[in-house]
This record gives structure tokens, sequence and C-alpha cells, in this order.
């Protein structure tokens, strides 16, 4: 039963400000459950709600990964050793009664979701690419024997900063060398043309990152009707081969955080307006999702798209950029900051327990 479901007929019920978050959990609409089954419970205190948790079994994930494990996501608690204690069981019980041997997260149905649990950046302004919780969430963790798994690193930036002239000179030679073109798309219309190849060419990068599988033809749709409503094309950068085939991407977004806050959780009467508004006047930008196919991997094309941002950044006056949550283990993915001053911003952790 999808639990969420309950609270739709209530009186006070508002649309949230992002019906795909509805839509992600309702096996009738997300894709993911092809290959995925889920549960999601909830804890009670003298019946107000202090706690809540989804259990997922990813079934490919398990055979790509040659694991059985159960992911929690969405996890979330009052500082109360009972309440998280319970929340875990449930999850915990729930994939062991179907056969699994472990338990690991904060994970979604697929890499675009929500991962990790924020140990580091508390005292910086949350970004809606990122998890975020309160600081005593990975201490009740740790407390029932869940252990690191993996970090997810992210940096701010000056997203004005100048280009240094010794990346616009490699960029140059690099692009002359492998004739490859670096795209702005003009549009929605224009970048819906080459949303299925940047989505192909993220399966294909991201493959061998941690708990990562491949997206289907059905996820990838829902994801780009999902993604659209809040992209502006001109923060967009595609790599382009001869052929005209995606061979890399960076994505950007509007921060809607301020948004968020002024809105206070409801998308209407007016909570609309400063969405609208933050899409288009917001002075910081989420680097969302970035990628190289790994046939051109480790020959610098990844400085082509990011410079290729920061020109319109820099056109647009962008004041910070906060880049997407990377593997600490991914140094591929790092180099391209490595000639750009930067900040350590936020760190998240996902936990393992056998």
């Amino acid at each position: 039963m999808f639990p969420f479901e309950l609270y739709k007929n209530d009186k006070n019920w508002v649309p949230p400000l992002i019906m795909n978050e509805w839509n992600t959990f309702d096996s009738k609409k997300n894709p993911a459950f092809d290959h995925c089954e889920a549960t999601y419970f909830l804890a009670y205190n003298e019946n107000k709600i202090v706690g809540r948790i989804a259990a997922i079994i990813n079934h490919k994930a398990n055979v790509h990964w040659n694991e059985k494990r159960t992911r929690f996501g969405w996890i979330a608690f009052i500082d109360d050793m009972d309440v998280s204690k319970a929340l875990l069981d449930a999850a915990e019980a729930w994939g062991k009664a179907k056969g699994m041997k472990g338990i690991h997260g904060p994970l979604g149905f697929s890499e675009l979701d929500m991962e990790g649990l924020m140990v580091e950046g508390f005292d910086h302004e949350p970004s809606i690419t990122t998890a975020y919780n309160f600081d005593y969430f990975p201490k009740h963790l740790e407390a029932y024997g869940y252990r690191k798994s993996i970090d997810w690193v992210q940096y701010r930036f000056n997203a004005s900063q100048p280009i240094p002239e010794k990346v616009q000179r490699v960029n140059q030679e690099i692009a002359d060398k492998y004739k490859v073109e670096v795209c702005t798309p003009a549009s929605k219309k224009e970048l819906l043309r080459y949303a299925p190849g940047i989505f192909k060419t993220l399966n294909a990068s991201f493959k061998n990152l941690y708990g990562f599988v491949e997206l289907s033809e059905r996820q990838i749709n829902f994801y780009i009707k999902a993604c659209l409503s809040f992209v502006r094309p001109e923060l967009i950068s595609i790599l382009l081969d001869e052929s005209n085939n995606v061979i890399g991407f960076g994505l950007s977004f509007p921060s809607l955080s301020h948004a968020f806050k002024k809105a206070k959780g409801r998308f209407f009467p007016f909570g609309f307006i400063h969405i609208l508004k933050a899409l288009r006047t917001d002075e910081t930008v989420d680097l969302y999702l970035m990628g190289v196919h790994p046939a051109w991997q480790e020959k610098g094309l990844h400085a082509l798209y990011f410079t290729r941002m920061n020109e319109q950044f820099i056109k647009h006056k962008m004041k910070y950029a906060i880049s997407t949550g990377q593997l600490e283990t991914n140094d591929n993915a790092m180099i391209v900051w490595d000639h750009y001053a930067k900040e350590p911003y936020f760190r998240t952790r996902c936990y393992i327990k056998d």
C-alpha cells in the first residue's frame, strides 16, 4: 500500500512543490518499479508522525553488483533513539524476509534520486540537489552498527570567476584535435532532441559508479519529463562528435532553495510565483549532472563543457555554483575542478550494514 495516498483526501492537503516526488513513490507512475519493489514506514507517537523511511529492493542493481541488499531512503526522524531504531529495524526485517543479506543507504530507486546522509556542511544553506538532514542523524545510524560505505563530496565556486587562460588555450587544442563541438541548446525544443543521447551517455559513463544501474528507456523518458520543467537551456552544455552524437554533457539548474523557503511548502496560492522568479533570477546555480562517454574519457573533454557553462554563468551574472555530489574515489570527475578556486561545501555518506 502507498501510505502517503491517505493524506490526499485530507481537507488540509496541499499539492507539493514537486509533484515528481509523489510520482517517485507510486508504482503506477515510476518505471523503476519494473525492477524494484518497495514499502514505506511511518513512525507514530500519540497519533503524531515522528519518523519515516522507504525500504527498496532494486533487483536489477543487485544482479549487476552481485549482492543481496535492501536500500533505505527518504529517512527522517526526531532525535529519539527508539524512533530511529524502530524505522531501521522495520526496513531491515522487511528486506531480510525477502532474502536480503544486508542494507545500505540512503539510496533511492536510481542514481538520480537523493543519495547519502549529510555528515558535513550543516552550516551552509541546503541545495535541492543535496540530501539535507539534522546533524544527529549520522549518530543514530552509527549507534546501530551502520558503517561508512562511501562518501560524496561537493564544492562551492565563485560562478563568475575568470576562466584561466591556460584552460581556454588547452580547451581549443582539445576541441580541434578530437573534432568536438561544444553546443548550448537555444531552446527546450532543441534540448529535447539531444535528451536521449544525454541519458545514453549517462548510462555509459556512470555504469561503474557506486550503486548505479543502467536506466531503462521508460526511466529515461520519466526523467526527461521530470527535469525539463526546471531547465534554462543556456545553462546546459553538450559535447558532440563529428556525427552529432552526444559524447559528454553538463547540466545545471538555477537554485530553488530560496524560493522553496519563501513558498513555505505551498505551491498555491502564491508559492509558484517565487519558484518561477527564481528560475530566471536566482544568483546561485546547482550543477546537477555531468559526464563523458567512456570512449572519450581521459582526453580532457570534461573541461570543455564546464568552461562553456562558466561562460554562461559570467554572462548571466551568477554568483555561486554548487557542484553535484561526486564520489570521493572518482578521480576522473574530481580533476575538472583543479584549475578553479573552490571550497568544500557538503559531504554526504552512504552507510552499510550486514
